[in-house]
């Protein structure tokens, strides 16, 4: 029996939300005694086979779509479920639960007349067609048991509350047997089709990034971001929002973090300005440092964070960039 991981890829390395999902498709396989196996829309060498064989990887599929088809939906899940067949047998089918993974394995789930488990935390093979969960309610405030009964299991994993890999080793990249899928595929497989404008590719993506920057209300306006986009750059991170600063129209809706935004696992989140209402907080409580920086003591943010700053962000913002300049100068 496999278990089938999709991943992301991005640059040629797996996106860290797929190498957690990994974390708990290898964990899945390992209750069992059964193989993992990676499945990505690209070519064989769209991805690291150092970091597949880290994963507990053995065999590899690239997904051929054809020239200039970047996201199709559905197309990804026909290929999934051509794969189950070819792959397996598949006890299991484990995605990230990103926007793309919820998706796809939404159509698989569709296809296949199977159930789905979302925000999964963690899987155990229980029995013959029987998996205990453990996996996110309500934006993550409580984690329910849960046990899926299947054949085939579908499960899409919440990044921010898993473990991500290990650091890939080289020496074991020969490990990985890649082999090429093209599916049969039909022309209403291929009606919905999504790409990334060339603005939202550039820079750091907001689900990855290892720092973010985060603005809300008390930056006062759109143009109060200027000193947040610049201290982004200095440490190599990525701009967020809270809801209230896309409704707005301060910024756009994909910047912003929360249980209707994105969700993100920083090592830093720096937040300026934010209050931190429950629905904000649901999106960044995977960061393993919170620093607030406010003016309200008691704002909700500041019970949560690591550290706490009580003061205006537009006089400590531009001190810490003037710092982290005279840093970098003098190292």
């Amino acid at each position: 029996m496999t278990v089938l991981c999709l991943v992301e890829i991005a640059d040629g390395s797996v996106r860290d939300a797929s190498q957690r999902a990994l974390s708990v498709a290898t964990a899945l396989a390992g209750s069992a005694g059964e193989d993992v196996a990676a499945a990505w829309v690209g070519s064989g060498e769209a991805v690291s086979r150092a970091e597949l064989s880290a994963a507990g990887v053995g065999v590899g599929y690239a997904i051929l779509l054809g020239a200039g088809i970047d996201y199709a939906p559905l197309a990804w899940a026909r290929a999934l479920a051509g794969l189950a067949g070819v792959a397996g047998p598949v006890s299991a089918v484990v995605a990230a639960a990103t926007d793309r993974g919820n998706e796809v394995l939404a159509h698989l789930a569709a296809i296949t007349g199977q159930p789905m488990a979302a925000n999964c935390v963690s899987a155990t093979r229980s029995g013959p067609d029987k998996i205990d969960l453990v996996r996110q309610r309500w934006a993550g405030s409580l984690l329910e048991e849960a046990d899926l009964d299947s054949p085939l299991a579908l499960l899409t994993v919440a990044a921010d509350a898993v473990a991500a890999q290990p650091e890939a080793s080289p020496a074991r990249a020969g490990e990985v047997d890649v082999r090429t899928y093209e599916p049969e595929l039909t022309d209403g497989d291929l009606l919905v089709q999504a790409t990334e404008s060339a603005d939202r590719k550039a820079g750091v993506s907001l689900a990855t990034a290892r720092v973010v920057v985060g603005g809300g209300r008390g930056v006062g306006g759109p143009d109060g971001f200027a000193v947040l986009e610049e201290l982004a750059d200095l440490l190599g991170g990525a701009l967020g929002v809270s809801r209230v600063v896309t409704s707005q129209g301060w910024r756009p809706h994909r910047q912003q973090v929360g249980q209707t935004g994105t969700k993100i696992t920083p090592e830093l989140y720096l937040a300026c300005g934010i209050s931190g209402a429950i629905q904000h907080m649901a999106g960044c409580q995977g960061a393993k440092t919170i620093i607030a920086i406010n003016t309200d003591p008691d704002a909700p943010i500041i019970a949560k964070a690591t550290y706490a700053v009580i003061g205006d962000l537009h006089e400590v913002l531009p001190a810490l960039i003037a710092a982290l300049k005279s840093a970098n100068q003098t190292s």
